[in-house]
């Protein structure tokens, strides 16, 4: 007979030393997939060595931190820069990073003790808190912007109106949404893993929330996945391999997750103006590049590519296999209609999630005696918006359905909770 485990009784390997080498590792990975993408989206001959502030900046915009861009261009002259959004393949790497090494020393145990959990998170929440003051303080550089040779430049230096841009972080917002952010990263962690350890008073929680949770993971990453099976096909067949990289290594989930809800039926509004230079699908580019606010959804990218309507067909089998796989990660005595409303809302929470983060807004400009944004190469504007309750409500339709079909499929499947039926 084995020893009883008291749950609350400190466990040794939860102490500072491993803190430290969870929150090390998170940060590491992050810090390195940002400079790979950076490098190779040509980020590495930034004058005045800025390339490891840029990282910085990067790392402290994908745990959701304030990145603030300023200009200036003397007297006559006025700069504009705003740019708004999350490099998700870092913010995803750090993630499954952290929740890894968050969940390993809890592995093998059935029950946790609630001041045992909150402990073993207190003491990574510290330690990554030293690290977002780090990352906020590096973060800070500035550039001058280069008119060229012609008679813009000309008029710059006469003016004393040669621009400069910056960046810099909000500290304390880097602080509050980094350490949020680490909160999300542990309870999903939680959420997801079967073998993660409970307080007694939530396990009676865990099998109506964990196999919901843990499909909607799934079904993220495997979207994810697929994304770059693409993008490594693309980057083989197509040429441009660096820029497809970068996408991979910077934003692959802000394509990959934005595609799986147009899938479903969602739609997105935006434009792209001036010269950015987003190595992003060319038939994204030809649908928002046009004088008006563009509406993307499967109807709009169906007209430039008929292949885009793939996106459906993707969408069908892998929130099918979600339902599938919710309902055998679930006792058997579940009831279908139970195992539709557990995937319709956990997969409505994964849309909202993605319309909240996916957003990206961005604009730079210089204009001279307050008069307009001047042309060429100094002035752009790139945004894309999703239309987010009808988003979240063909979630909910979906899920219904996923689920329900998912239940009905796992039936034949020997589950947890079944008992085989003996011989006579």
């Amino acid at each position: 007979m084995s020893p009883r485990t008291d749950p609350d009784r400190p466990v040794a390997r939860h102490g500072w030393v491993q803190a430290l080498a969870v929150v090390l590792a998170g940060l590491a990975a992050m810090v390195v997939v940002a400079a790979l993408g950076l490098w190779a989206a040509g980020a590495g001959e930034l004058p005045g060595g800025a390339f490891p502030r840029v990282v910085a900046a990067t790392v402290v915009a994908a745990v959701g931190g304030t990145v603030e861009l300023s200009g200036n261009a003397g007297s006559l002259a006025r700069t504009r820069a705003e740019l708004t959004v999350i490099p998700l393949s870092v913010t995803l790497t750090g993630a499954l990073v952290i929740a890894a090494g968050f969940l390993r020393p809890l592995r093998h145990r059935a029950v946790a003790g609630a001041g045992e959990l909150a402990g073993w998170a207190a003491r990574l929440a510290v330690l990554w808190l030293f690290a977002l003051i780090g990352l906020a303080l590096a973060a800070r550089q500035t550039f001058r912007v280069d008119l060229g040779n012609g008679m813009l430049s000309d008029i710059g230096e006469l003016l004393d109106a040669t621009p400069t841009v910056g960046f810099t972080t909000n500290s304390l917002l880097t602080v509050v949404y980094g350490l949020l952010w680490l909160a999300g990263a542990l309870v999903l962690a939680l959420l997801v893993s079967r073998g993660a350890p409970l307080p007694a008073r939530l396990l009676r929680f865990q099998e109506s929330v964990r196999p919901a949770a843990y499909a909607v993971v799934a079904l993220l990453l495997a979207y994810v996945a697929l994304a770059v099976v693409v993008a490594l096909v693309a980057a083989a067949t197509r040429g441009h391999p660096a820029d497809t990289f970068a996408v991979v290594l910077l934003g692959l989930p802000n394509l990959a997750w934005p595609a799986l809800t147009i899938g479903l039926g969602a739609t997105w509004h935006g434009r792209v103006d001036g010269p950015f230079g987003l190595p992003m699908p060319h038939v994204l580019d030809e649908v928002l590049r046009t004088p008006d606010v563009s509406t993307l959804n499967l109807r709009t990218l169906t007209e430039q590519d008929g292949r885009m309507w793939w996106l459906l067909v993707v969408d069908v089998v892998l929130v099918l296999a979600a339902g599938f796989l919710m309902a055998v990660r679930s006792p058997a005595r579940i009831r279908l209609w139970q195992h539709a409303l557990r995937l319709a809302v956990a997969l409505a929470l994964a849309v909202l999630m993605i319309c909240l983060l996916g957003r990206i807004s961005a604009h730079y400009g210089l204009s001279l005696l307050g008069i307009g944004n001047l042309g060429g190469g100094l002035s752009g504007e790139l945004y894309l918006n999703p239309d987010v309750w009808s988003a979240v409500g063909l979630a909910v339709l979906w899920g219904l359905v996923a689920g329900f079909l998912g239940g009905l499929l796992a039936r034949p499947v020997h589950r947890r909770g079944e008992v085989p039926a003996g011989p006579g």
